[in-house]
């Protein structure tokens, strides 16, 4: 087991930071899911706004500093009817993200796993 945290072997703020940056533009490219985030473009306010709340739930939900104050899972899917397909594209961006910044297999995985643990709370809620 290592000795940092998830939080550090995503890089911190600013790694994270990146992430998102990553995570959202391959969502905006990805087929089956595009139709979902290329909506935000027309509101540079409220992708600022999605990204914020990403960074900090990803931030939040690997040991860093800051506390997620948005939705719940639930809540934030919630009539959004997503599906298995969708869900499975969704994580693929985040996986090949992660490779792209030269994310560590273990920490991918551990990743996917917290991804997982999520299904039930975004999938036809």
């Amino acid at each position: 087991m290592t000795s940092t945290t998830l939080y550090e072997r995503l890089g911190g703020e600013r790694g994270i930071a990146e992430l998102v940056e990553d995570i959202v533009a391959a969502h905006m490219q990805n087929p089956r899911i595009q139709a979902r985030f290329l909506p935000y473009r027309e509101d540079p306010a409220r992708l600022e706004e999605v990204k914020g709340h990403l960074r900090d739930f990803l931030s939040a939900g690997s040991g860093g500093p800051h506390e997620y104050r948005g939705r719940s899972m639930p809540e934030a899917h919630r009539g959004m009817n997503i599906d298995e397909a969708e869900y499975m594209a969704a994580l693929d961006d985040i996986l090949a993200a992660l490779d792209r910044h030269g994310i560590d297999p273990q920490t991918r995985l551990e990743v996917l796993g917290i991804a997982y643990s999520l299904k039930e709370e975004i999938l036809h809620v």
